[in-house]
């Protein structure tokens, strides 16, 4: 690991605890990936970034989120946006946005969880015309992250026909407003907040793909949940383990469940990186995210056990794991990932045939 990278990690994990419990952008977190420039992983050399492949993203990725979730999930969301821009946009949106994406300069975020997850009962969540000269856009942005801090989103609209569109939006457009953030129960420093659009004409230039009928499925890898997600999940894990790890070199008693934790840890990486090399069918990218939801719930969980009352005051990182953790119950979370879940946390219990 380079020096640049510890001193990052070193930086993430100092602010981690304010980052998750404060509405307030982590910006040394955030500055400090800068310095150690993780703001240019996903982004081409060309226009000023570092181009990681795949599994080198994921390993960077893991020690992000070991080091501090909101800051890396933070990150994440950036990115979506970034892979999206690089997929869609033409070279000279490319060059205008991108560049100053790698250095820090501006901020993107995605807000499409209207087309995924969220509010999809009933009329959708932001609407869209497509005009000859512009798109125009009426409704929410549902669940934003970064929302305050955005030059740009990356949004997903239906039109009248059923079928969707997928654009930059300018923050700065006339009426676009972002609400409060959320009180969310943990990584309050996401400043994830709802994104209103009303009436928002956003010249033709903007528009990235469509009308197609599901626009946020092309040029992505493992769709909704995927492999970025579980990755996530696998480096918040990864720091409950490592506390159990140093609590069991004075407490042999507790070396046999931290091995094992290991080992489970490293089947679920073995099999993330496999998917990224070899991209899998969706059910075994959902199945990957439901092994890596019960990783990191049994992790934190077994970390706030172990570290006994002292783990429950605000101050101990094993409270803010275990609070974490349940955050992968809820974020993009396909229906296969969600039934493995379920099915971990609610075993049969079946009778016997007597009635016994």
């Amino acid at each position: 690991m380079d020096t640049a990278l510890e001193e990052c990690l070193a930086t993430l994990r100092q602010h981690a605890g304010a980052a998750d419990a404060e509405a307030v952008w982590p910006t040394a977190s955030w500055e400090a990936l800068g310095r150690a420039g993780v703001l240019g992983w996903t982004i081409p050399r060309e226009y000023g970034g570092q181009e990681l492949d795949d599994l080198e993203l994921l390993a960077g990725y893991e020690q992000l989120a070991s080091a501090c979730l909101t800051t890396c999930f933070i990150l994440s969301q950036r990115d979506a946006a970034v892979r999206r821009l690089r997929v869609f946009a033409s070279p000279e949106m490319a060059r205008d946005l991108l560049r100053p994406l790698a250095c820090g300069g501006r901020f993107a975020t995605v807000g499409l969880s209207q087309l995924t997850t969220s509010r999809q009962h009933g009329q959708a969540a932001l609407r869209g015309w497509l005009e000859p000269e512009h798109l125009l856009l009426d409704g929410v942005m549902p669940w934003v992250t970064g929302a305050a801090e955005a030059d740009h989103f990356i949004t997903g609209a239906v039109l009248e026909n059923g079928l969707q569109v997928l654009a930059v939006l300018p923050r700065d457009l006339p009426g676009v407003s972002v609400a409060a953030p959320l009180d969310l129960m943990a990584l309050q420093g996401s400043l994830t907040a709802e994104v209103r659009c009303e009436q928002v004409v956003v010249p033709r230039r903007w528009l990235l793909a469509g009308p197609v009928e599901r626009v946020i499925s092309l040029g992505q890898r493992g769709g909704t949940g995927g492999l970025e997600t579980s990755c996530l999940a696998v480096g918040l894990a990864g720091a409950a383990i490592e506390y159990l790890r140093q609590e069991a070199l004075a407490r042999p008693e507790l070396q046999r469940l931290t091995g094992q934790l290991e080992q489970e840890r490293d089947r679920v990486r073995q099999r993330l990186h496999q998917l990224a090399l070899t991209p899998g069918t969706p059910e075994a990218t959902a199945a990957l995210r439901g092994d890596a939801n019960t990783l990191v719930l049994r992790a934190t969980q077994v970390a706030l056990t172990v570290s006994k009352g002292t783990g429950f005051l605000r101050q101990h990182p094993a409270q803010r794991w275990a609070r974490q953790a349940l955050f992968f119950l809820v974020w993009s979370c396909p229906r296969p990932a969600v039934e493995a879940t379920l099915a971990f946390l609610t075993p049969t219990c079946e009778a016997s045939e007597d009635g016994e």
